[in-house]
């Protein structure tokens, strides 16, 4: 199936990718995926014995620079793979790090042709003006400045053109790489491949639909739509659509513009705090966060508002979730290492994990940490020993907590380049104070009385609905108990086969005891001077015998 499918519609892009792999040194891994096989089959060639001098790079740089040679899918993948500080170490966690950077930009008629069909009719139509200069070129989508008949200054966000097909031919080539990584490579399946695929495909089926991030836009900017401190372009949904949106120019200094920044006289301290603070708000109070929220995606306008862009990428907690992140960090200062280590295995969901040398590990990491102010710990410092320590158990964290850890490591990094006494648990405090308390507040605990009360009462109809129906299988003679034990049908299969053999031990030696007594019988046929019958007799008893003892030495002495 795999071959029909690589033959009809993936075999050149295959044949790209594979040959961008083995010049990065990774032929190995081609040859192990089966790949190199599958492009024989269909007629390509690869050239195998060509490796340049990349492959001495260091490894995390040559997976960086072969995902970029690869194209917008998997530029993205490694995007994804930088959040997963639970899984990499440090040094590849930074390299991947680096494919945030921008693309080399696609042709402004390209572009052109792409907007004429988002709004199938020319651009002039609906912009005054069009700056054939892009203002950004990333994996997915291109954006250039325009301005409105009413004079708005916006941004037209354009989806790079021929992405989809290739992007769905890239990941169909990803499952089946994912399931031979996880059938052939054992030490690799604690990086849950296909997990990790089926959540690249959701989230990057998601940035291809451009419509999504405006509606990801609009569900932030609702929840700070009486904070002055943030401001979240306007969407222009007259002529937005999945392949194109259009937004209001947002006209600000890069938080990473210091020199800009201190010309223009801002209060770095108070960006760092104000920028942590709504980061904060989306993660623990809303449970609906900017996932990337990057230098290039932040800016700081003239009254020092933040304002925020490109949510094509954004994480979601739920409450229980929220209320484990808060579990987990309290844990932590109060010296609380079965709590601790209860959040994590129920986030990790391994059941085969070592609890006693976790709880041993976590205690001596609490430990360093005990009687530390929740204010003055080094939260960034804490969350690395934290997917250190996981990483030593082999350990994986969800997705999203994951992309919530990554976030805060970014956002810790952000506030010290602007503030180098920026202290990101300090502000964490209240969020983390206000998530605990929120918890026992009577309104909260009589919704989850009254959500116990409801399951309760829906476990119960089902039980009385369960319990007639058995009494009624009863009364009728249909119920039937069905055990199924390993050991019991082994032990059956164990018990058959020492039958089988004992009822042809029972046949040799009747053919045995037949023919001794033909052999007495005088007249009928002879050969060689001896009645024909016992000796026909004896030579079946003979094979049957040979053919007993070999099955008996076949299976280690018999079972």
């Amino acid at each position: 199936m795999w071959d029909l499918l690589a033959a009809s519609h993936d075999a050149g892009r295959l044949q790209a990718l594979a040959s961008i792999m083995i010049r990065y040194g990774f032929g190995d891994l081609v040859h192990r995926l089966g790949l190199a096989a599958t492009l024989a089959r269909v007629g390509k060639i690869l050239p195998l014995g060509h490796i340049e001098a990349l492959a001495a790079l260091p490894t995390p740089v040559r997976v960086r620079c072969a995902l970029e040679e690869m194209g917008p899918s998997f530029v993205k993948l490694g995007q994804i793979l930088s959040t997963r500080v639970d899984l990499f170490p440090p040094e590849w966690i930074t390299e991947l790090s680096r494919l945030h950077n921008a693309v080399p930009p696609v042709a402004f008629e390209a572009i052109r042709a792409e907007i004429c069909a988002a709004l199938t009719a020319p651009p002039e139509t609906a912009f005054l003006w069009l700056d054939p200069s892009p203002l950004a070129a990333g994996s997915i989508a291109q954006v250039h400045r325009a301005r409105l008949p009413d004079g708005r200054e916006i941004v037209v966000k354009v989806r790079r053109p021929g992405i989809r097909p290739i992007i769905e031919a890239d990941l169909r080539l990803l499952q089946y790489a994912a399931r031979k990584i996880e059938a052939k490579f054992p030490d690799l399946r604690r990086f849950h491949p296909l997990g990790m695929v089926r959540q690249f495909h959701a989230s990057l089926m998601g940035e291809l639909d451009l419509a999504a991030e405006c509606r990801n836009a609009e569900r932030i900017a609702a929840s700070f739509h009486d904070d002055r401190r943030v401001l979240v372009p306007a969407v222009h949904w007259a002529w937005t659509s999945e392949r194109m949106n259009v937004q209001d120019f947002v006209d600000g200094i890069p938080v990473a513009d210091l020199v800009a920044l201190d010309a223009a006289g801002v209060d770095r301290s108070h960006i760092a705090r104000n920028g942590a603070q709504i980061v904060l708000k989306m993660m623990l109070e809303d449970g609906f966060f900017h996932a990337d929220p990057h230098p290039g995606n932040v800016f700081v306008l003239g009254d020092e508002r933040i304002a925020i862009i490109d949510f094509g990428m954004v994480g979601r907690l739920s409450p229980a979730r929220r209320l484990e992140v808060v579990c987990l960090l309290f844990g932590l200062v109060e010296r609380d290492p079965e709590r601790v280590v209860e959040v994590l295995l129920d986030w990790t969901q391994r059941p085969d994990v070592d609890e006693v040398r976790l709880t041993s590990d976590i205690e001596a990491f609490v430990d360093r940490y005990h009687g530390v102010a929740l204010g003055d710990l080094d939260l960034s410092a804490m969350l690395l020993e934290i997917v250190g320590l996981l990483r030593s158990h082999h350990l994986a964290l969800p997705a999203e907590l994951a992309l919530l850890i990554k976030v805060c490591l970014t956002l810790e990094g952000l506030g010290r380049s602007l503030d180098p006494k920026f202290d990101m648990a300090r502000q964490a405090q209240p969020f983390l104070r206000r998530a605990m308390t929120s918890r026992f507040r009577p309104a909260a605990m009589a919704r989850q009385g009254l959500r116990a009360l409801t399951d309760l009462t829906i476990m119960a109809t089902a039980l009385r609905k369960d319990v007639g129906r058995l009494l009624r299988a009863l009364r009728s003679g249909d119920v039937r108990l069905h055990v199924d034990i390993d050991q019991l049908q082994t032990f059956g299969d164990q018990m058959a086969h020492s039958a089988n053999r004992l009822a042809g031990s029972m046949v040799i030696a009747a053919l045995i005891v037949g023919s001794s007594v033909a052999m007495t019988v005088e007249g009928g046929p002879t050969l060689l001077g001896l009645p024909l019958f016992g000796l026909v007799g004896f030579a079946g008893a003979s094979l049957a015998a040979v053919w007993l003892l070999l099955s008996i030495f076949r299976s280690g002495g018999g079972r």
